[in-house]
């Protein structure tokens, strides 16, 4: 038998018992590596005449032929072989009962925030929304805070590295009265040739900013503002209407609310809002919920607004705080740590 034919049927032969990867590669080096055992065939033509060289060469590339072609399928093959054995571990049960899907749900801050705005709409109210980074001059000068005014203090922000077109810094907002600000100045511009302007009458739920973390507060946090605007709205409509709002959101009617004289610069006079229920675990306790008061004459000259003929009251409380008073959460933290544990109770 020819030396070379022989040497092609031994290295298929080996290539066939080849279990794995591994095996394959050692035998192919044995035929097929620097020192195998046609490549040293190859280099013994150098010693062979020119004529000698034609002959052999020719057979020798055909031998090499016949072992790469017999590596290149037994390397399919066992690539089948492990595919086939990776479907079979792989395998699936179509005769088995299929598996339920985890239904979701929403966020307990989510279902308070839909509570608020439904309960309010059917007030008249309507329901504004804005920007969370703002202007200097809308989130405090026009609410009457300017520059270095004592009650900037109170409220430490995150200022934005840019400024708007009038040169000011931008801050992501530290509360939503700016809304208040924005939604009364287009309502104006909107009725300006009308013969009478209708009542501004809007709550602005959204995110707000500080710097303040612990059990009970969040450098993020959500608020939600409320303003009502017209010629003859009074502190008895505010106390009105905000004790109704907390009955709805909490569905009971044995809670009091009490009215504290307080100070913000953007209401004139101001309150705190205090909750008491006559019952429960929390039974004759004050809770603050919320600031409030008849909105200051500049700020309604900052609306664009003649403080002579306009008057209201505005209002701002913590949405997570009322969520926390209505599922009995004691910790804000916990809405904002995406623990399953604590998210499927409201699902």
């Amino acid at each position: 038998m020819n030396p070379l034919q022989s040497l092609v049927e031994q290295a298929q032969e080996e290539f066939a018992r080849a279990a794995d990867s591994a095996s394959l590669e050692n035998a192919k080096a044995r035929y097929l590596g620097k020192t195998g055992l046609l490549t040293a065939e190859m280099k013994a033509l150098a010693t062979l005449s020119a004529e000698e060289k034609r002959s052999r060469g020719a057979d020798i590339n055909l031998a090499k032929q016949a072992i790469e072609q017999a590596l290149q399928q037994r390397r399919d093959a066992l690539e089948q072989a492990a595919l086939q054995a990776q479907l079979q571990a792989q395998a699936i049960d179509v005769t088995l009962p299929g598996r339920q899907a985890d239904r979701g749900g929403l966020h307990p801050l989510t279902r308070s925030w839909l509570r608020m705005e439904q309960i309010f709409r059917s007030m008249g109210f309507d329901v504004a929304d804005g920007p969370e980074i703002e202007d200097d001059w809308t989130n405090f000068t026009a609410l009457n805070s300017p520059q270095n005014h004592p009650a900037r203090s109170m409220q430490d922000t995150f200022y934005v590295d840019a400024q708007d077109e009038h040169g000011q810094p931008l801050l992501l907002r530290t509360h939503t009265s700016p809304m208040q600000v924005r939604y009364a100045r287009a309502h104006v511009q909107r009725y300006a040739q009308a013969r009478e302007m209708p009542p501004i009458k809007v709550i602005a739920p959204g995110r707000t900013y500080r710097v303040d973390s612990d059990a009970t507060h969040s450098p993020m946090f959500h608020q939600f503002e409320g303003l009502w605007i017209d010629r003859d709205v009074s502190m008895a409509d505010l106390k009105g209407t905000f004790t109704s709002f907390l009955k709805a959101f909490f569905e009971r009617d044995d809670i009091q609310v009490r009215f504290r004289p307080s100070y913000f610069p953007f209401t004139e006079p101001s309150a705190e809002i205090d909750m008491m229920f006559e019952s429960g675990p929390l039974q004759g306790r004050w809770l603050e919920l919320a600031g409030s008061g008849q909105v200051h004459p500049a700020v309604v000259r900052n609306f664009g607004l003649d403080a002579q003929r306009y008057i209201g009251f505005a209002f701002g409380s913590g949405l997570d705080r009322l969520t926390m008073l209505r599922y009995g959460i004691s910790d804000l933290r916990l809405f904002y740590e995406n623990d399953l544990r604590f998210l499927q109770q409201f699902a």
